[in-house]
């Protein structure tokens, strides 16, 4: 935000403390404001600012680094000094705002009505006494000029005077009736009130412009007097031949004053004073110039140090934006690795489930099959067996030549029912072992099945785990690089910065020292050139006492004379006249004496007074020369000391920011450990918990398979290892 202080180009006097250093440190508020407020009420009670005759640059370092103004005068009441006390508390926090000042006592107290009447009044009087008198001086120069004129001027020229006079009444009337107001009365200020005078006359009269500052000036060889009907210009002896010109129409003279009126301005200045106030007008331009271009230099190092740091910012989010990605690419890749490894585990499981059931079945085939050949083998056995046991027992029969053949016959049939029926038994139990057998190694058999699916989930889940373990890994490697680069990336901008700001505020110490030696030198030539003026003017001065002491040294000699002449007067009366001669001899020589001594005095008092005048011009401005050496001296320690302070200020930021630096860094360094430590407990408590309940459900899963293995009549099948042959 601005503030009314800055309106005033190369005048910081009435800027505040925060609004000179906001050009290194920041922002401030409108509490500036109530500053300028306190200055000016300094400006309106003391005529000028505090400060005012102090270099712009001293002055900037003054007001940042001093106490705040107060006023110096002790005419002042107690109210007005505490409310502009009030507005200069230096710490902007302290300062009032504009509801407090409103609610402060110089505000609220009771004043009188006719207080600006009464002052308007007290103005209009002023300016129309300074009218009065630069019309008076005015006066007494055309008068002085009417009557230094040539004696053989022509009727023309009478005319001109009496038009002259008249014009003379008519000013002096408007210069009596009317006045504009002006806040400053001053001596310096006269040619202002002419000026008021004389637009007043433009704007009541339409009689010419009496003078304006390229048609008559008072130190000029010619001179302009207006005139009814011709304008007649004098050369220099008042002489020559006058060349009229025909006046204009009222309408076309009535444009005229308004055009020359609108294009300059009414003056009586001489032309050295005039070249003076354009050689104090370009110093003060030059002043300007110089403040302007300070107060440029700031902002331009304030726009680059704004510009690099939106650029060290850009950089530095480009660079989060880039490990943002590339964290991001790694999440979704761990995402995809595991996805394709859980696809990779169901396809393996899917894989290993069929082949399962392929084993299973070729199992299951061979042990029909090895069955199957057994049951033939135990059944072809058992036919042999027969047939000889059939064979035996007719033998025994035809040995046995007693039993009847029909009782033999019975013996045999019942004998065969029997060997059947035995047969019969040993077959069924047979096919009963055999399907025992094969219930019982089927059983076995998908119990194994069962814990080799349980070995490849285990394997599978340790897969996964160690799979997530090492992404976990490379995701904190890659923070820890991140972190690290970061880091890096930090210190580099840091530095960078800080650089730039040692690198412009060493270049604005270089500037400041620059207008320093500039406004010293100036300082210095401003001296020089007022004591080579004031020695140049010292034999005018010199003459004007020498002329001074001349008069009175005339006058001595006039009052002896008259004394002379009394005395002698008075001895011839009183003594005889032979004797007149002899008196008239002594009081000659007499005469003669004391004018010589009068001669010798007065010789004596020129060479005094020009031993005096120049040892005290000598000592006056060697006494100056001290005291500006001194004031110069003293405002270079001040820059010195200031811009000392400012660095010392600025190293001491710089170290803060890396000290700041430091402990932001060492704090997200200590969150990424605590989050990886975090993570990895989490991670581990994870693969502790999956593997616990798998390992669980798997044991559920076995102890279930016994319990209905146990329910089936199969006993343990854990310790079960046979042959395949071994099923009687």
């Amino acid at each position: 935000m601005a503030s009314p202080a800055n309106s005033f180009v190369g005048t910081p006097y009435w800027m505040a403390p925060e609004v000179i250093l906001a050009m290194d440190e920041g922002q401030y508020d409108g509490k500036v404001d109530i500053w300028s407020l306190g200055i000016t009420c300094i400006e309106m009670a003391e005529r000028k600012p505090p400060l005012f005759n102090m270099n712009a640059m001293s002055a900037l370092y003054h007001i940042a680094q001093n106490d705040s103004p107060t006023l110096q005068s002790n005419e002042w009441t107690d109210s007005f000094r505490r409310f502009v006390d009030y507005c200069l508390q230096k710490i902007p926090q302290e300062r009032p705002t504009s509801a407090e000042l409103l609610r402060h006592d110089f505000v609220r107290r009771d004043r009188p009505l006719r207080v600006l009447i009464d002052l308007i009044q007290r103005t209009k009087d002023a300016v129309r006494e300074l009218d009065n008198l630069q019309y008076r001086k005015m006066k007494k120069i055309l008068f002085q000029e009417t009557r230094n004129g040539p004696l053989n001027e022509s009727q023309e020229d009478e005319e001109d005077t009496e038009h002259g006079t008249s014009l003379i009444r008519e000013m002096d009337s408007l210069g009596s009736n009317h006045s504009i107001p002006s806040m400053s009365v001053s001596t310096g200020s006269q040619s202002s009130s002419v000026n008021s005078m004389q637009e007043v006359m433009d704007e009541n009269s339409s009689e010419p412009v009496l003078m304006h500052d390229d048609e008559s000036t008072l130190n000029s060889s010619s001179s302009v007097v207006p005139k009814k009907d011709h304008v007649f210009i004098r050369d220099e002896a008042g002489h020559g031949d006058p060349r009229p010109e025909p006046r204009p129409t009222q309408s076309v003279q009535s444009q005229a004053l308004h055009y020359r009126n609108r294009e300059r301005f009414a003056t009586i200045k001489s032309a050295s004073l005039v070249t003076r106030q354009i050689h104090e007008h370009e110093q003060e331009n030059e002043l300007r110039e110089q403040m302007s271009g300070y107060k440029r230099m700031r902002r331009q190092h304030q726009k680059q140090l704004i510009a690099l740091e939106n650029k060290l910012k850009a950089e530095m989010d480009e660079h989060r934006l880039k490990l943002q990605k590339e964290v991001e690419t790694h999440a979704n890749n761990s995402s995809i690795e595991l996805e394709k490894l859980a696809k990779k585990q169901v396809a393996i499981i899917e894989k290993e489930a069929k082949v399962a059931a392929a084993d299973e079945k070729k199992f299951q085939q061979q042990i029909l099959a090895q069955q199957k050949k057994d049951l033939t083998t135990f059944l072809e056995s058992q036919k042999k067996q027969y047939k000889i046991c059939k064979e035996k027992i007719k033998e025994e029969m035809n040995e046995d030549h007693s039993t009847p053949k029909k009782e033999k016959q019975e013996r045999i049939s019942k004998h065969k029912e029997n060997l059947q029926h035995t047969q019969a038994e040993e077959e069924a139990h047979l096919l009963t072992q055999q399907r025992l057998y094969y219930d019982k190694n089927c059983r076995f058999f998908k119990r194994k099945i069962m814990i080799k699916r349980h070995e490849v989930e285990q394997q599978n889940i340790r897969e996964e785990l160690n799979k997530k373990r090492t992404q976990k890994e490379m995701e904190h490697a890659m923070l820890i690089r991140h972190d690290e680069s970061t880091r890096e990336l930090e210190y580099r901008q840091l530095h960078t910065l800080q650089k730039l700001r040692m690198d412009l505020i060493r270049l604005q110490h270089q500037t400041e020292l620059e207008n320093q030696l500039e406004y010293n030198k100036r300082r210095e030539r401003e001296l020089h050139r007022k004591h080579v003026m004031e020695l140049r003017q010292q034999p005018k001065n010199l003459k004007a006492m020498e002329m001074q002491i001349k008069k009175q040294f005339q006058d001595t000699c006039k009052v002896q004379t008259k004394q002379y002449k009394a005395l002698k007067n008075h001895q011839l009366e009183v003594t005889p006249k032979n004797e007149h001669k002899t008196i008239l001899k002594t009081l000659k020589d007499e005469q003669t004496r004391k004018l010589a001594i009068l001669a010798e005095q007065y010789e004596q008092s020129i060479n005094e007074m020009m031993a005096s005048q120049a040892l005290r011009l000598d000592e006056a401005q060697e006494a100056e020369c001290q005291a500006l050496r001194l004031q110069l001296q003293q405002e270079m320690e001040l820059l010195n000391a200031y811009q000392s302070k400012i660095k010392m200020q600025t190293e001491a930021q710089h170290e803060r920011e890396l000290q700041k630096l430091e402990q932001r860094v060492s704090l997200r360094r200590a969150h990424l450990e605590q989050k990886i430590e975090e993570e990895l407990a989490a991670l581990q408590k994870e693969r502790s918990e999956r593997i616990k309940y798998l390992l669980e459900r798997q044991e559920r899963e076995i102890e279930t398979f016994d319990m209905e293995s146990l329910r089936m009549g199969f006993g343990n099948l854990v310790t079960l290892d046979f042959p395949k042959e071994d099923y009687r």
